[in-house]
């Protein structure tokens, strides 16, 4: 079992930037590929970026390229993701995925375990 804690979320304006961290525990997360999602309201849940544990390049959603960049601490058990200029559509609940594979899926149903989210909130 993975347990994984999201924070870092807060209500900011557009352009600001912001760092979400995801601690995991319970098994060493060195061979599982993370993920960060986000839901808005009355949306379904979307891809955001995923990195493998194998290294290589991390994947990203079109809406975020450019602007956030995910990493992971391995020794720390802990994956960021730095979000910069945001926008008002940036607005959601952010949640961190964990997978075992290699692959950086970027569909919701392939990750197995997932932190309860944290809220991030620009304003215009």
């Amino acid at each position: 079992q993975v347990q994984l804690v999201a924070s870092g979320g807060g209500l900011v304006q557009a352009g600001d930037s912001l760092r979400l961290s995801c601690a995991a525990s319970g098994r060493t997360i060195t061979t599982y590929t993370m993920g960060w999602f986000r839901q808005a309201p009355g949306k379904e849940r979307e891809f955001v970026a995923a990195i493998s544990w194998i290294g290589g390049n991390p994947v990203y959603a079109d809406s975020v390229k450019g602007r956030f960049t995910i990493s992971r601490d391995n020794a720390k058990s802990t994956v960021y993701l730095q979000m910069n200029s945001l926008k008002p559509e940036d607005t959601a609940v952010y949640y961190c995925a964990a997978r075992k594979g290699t692959i950086a899926a970027v569909t919701p149903s392939l990750y197995e375990y997932w932190g309860q989210g944290t809220q991030v909130t620009v304003s215009s």
